[in-house]
């Protein structure tokens, strides 16, 4: 049996002429969303709702839109002609799918057809009372209601009791790819998450360094790309083999800079590999003041070697914040297996926390800088992540 969903878009709805461009793209990352449980889908739009009729079960409709970035509410709905006698019958059909006994209740109307005879106000207070007349064990509550039923008057009328909150943001793809640097740790994941909600598709990046690191470590970011291609539906993995130009580093560099060093030449192949695939732009875990790499100082010399804008969605954020976000997510989990990556294996005992340049400079001074990044770009492995839909 088909049913009904509507689906509430935020943002998107406040666009001027190129709202159509986001409309579209988000119900494209409806279809695709759904499609594994129902291919005829059908999708009808309107000023800020799309309605959704689909044969899915419900389970697998909730579950899979509220990881589609774009919508705020997803409502299982019940339409009917615009007329009061029908509107009534189904706001107790409504009401008593909702276990009311007991309960506090409001009616909230919404009229964006205008020619509908009766005003919001109106609405609202005649379907009230219809409910108190048939059903017995409710009351009013029109501040804090246990249950609140909500009635649109558009082309037809739409009734529901249930508001779903979806991720919200921008659908995803709306604003072009970004290569993520992955580390395997609590914070690069949630900035991943951070960018794809702003409608931006993400390709991670993840430096291996066996036998420095173990090929559980690699598994570990592999599971971490598994859970945000949920929200995406697939996700690119790129591994670079990074243990010579990690020896490289660790003979020919000062141990202080050794660090910063190691960031730069990740940039630098990032930058690279970022280029190879149409990604604008590169995305960090950096929260400012977090670890020694991560002063003002240190995110200079990093942004040094860069070309195109690198993304820090994290910057401001404090430890706390960026845990409750990936526990949210669903990466805290994993990301905190005791599977060390080459940025905490590789760590000097007195970092330099406020590199000037000069100091960048010369300590990068006995490095071929072209020739590591050619010797990383050289064994890039490609793992296709696929999940969700």
């Amino acid at each position: 049996m088909e049913s009904l969903y509507l689906i509430s878009f935020g943002e998107i709805a406040l666009k001027g002429e190129n709202r159509p461009f986001f409309e579209r793209i988000l119900m494209q990352r409806i279809k695709k969303a759904l499609r594994p449980y129902d291919e005829n889908i059908r999708l009808q739009k309107t000023h800020g709702r799309i309605y959704c009729f689909t044969e899915a079960p419900r389970e697998k409709v909730i579950n899979s839109l509220k990881k589609v970035f774009g919508i705020v509410y997803i409502s299982p709905a019940i339409s009917c002609e615009n007329d009061m006698e029908q509107i009534e019958q189904i706001a107790l059909e409504v009401m008593k799918s909702q276990n009311y006994t007991g309960k506090t209740f409001k009616v909230e109307t919404r009229r964006p057809n205008k020619s509908f005879p009766l005003k919001s106000p109106e609405v609202s207070r005649e379907v009230g009372a219809h409910i108190l007349t048939n059903l017995e064990g409710l009351t009013v509550d029109v501040h804090t209601p246990q249950v609140r039923l909500d009635v649109e008057i558009r082309e037809k009328a739409f009734l529901y009791s249930e508001r779903v909150p979806g991720p919200g943001g921008l659908p995803l793809g709306c604003n072009g790819k970004a290569m993520l640097l992955l580390s395997g740790g609590i914070d690069s994941p949630v900035a991943a998450y951070m960018l794809m909600k702003r409608g931006v598709e993400i390709e991670p990046i993840y430096f291996h360094s066996f036998p420095f690191t173990s090929d559980r470590a690699k598994e570990k970011v592999v599971e971490l790309c598994r859970v945000l291609a949920e929200y995406s539906g697939q996700m690119r993995l790129y591994v670079v083999n990074f243990t010579e130009v990690l020896k490289e580093l660790g003979e020919n560099t000062p141990d202080e800079f050794l660090t910063i060093m190691m960031r730069r030449m990740m940039v630098r192949i990032a930058q690279k590999t970022a280029e190879s695939i149409g990604a604008k732009a590169l995305v960090t875990g950096e929260s400012l003041g977090q670890v020694a790499s991560q002063t003002l100082e240190a995110l200079a010399a990093t942004n040094e070697v860069a070309t195109i804008p690198i993304f820090r969605p994290l910057i401001g954020f404090d430890k706390i914040e960026i845990m409750d976000l990936a526990k949210k997510i669903g990466t805290y989990d994993i990301s905190i297996e005791p599977y060390a990556d080459c940025c905490t294996v590789f760590v000097p005992k007195h970092p330099k926390t406020r590199p000037d340049l000069s100091g960048v400079h010369e300590a990068e001074s006995g490095l071929d800088v072209e020739k590591l990044t050619e010797l990383g770009l050289e064994d890039i492995e490609i793992i296709e992540v696929q999940t969700g839909f």
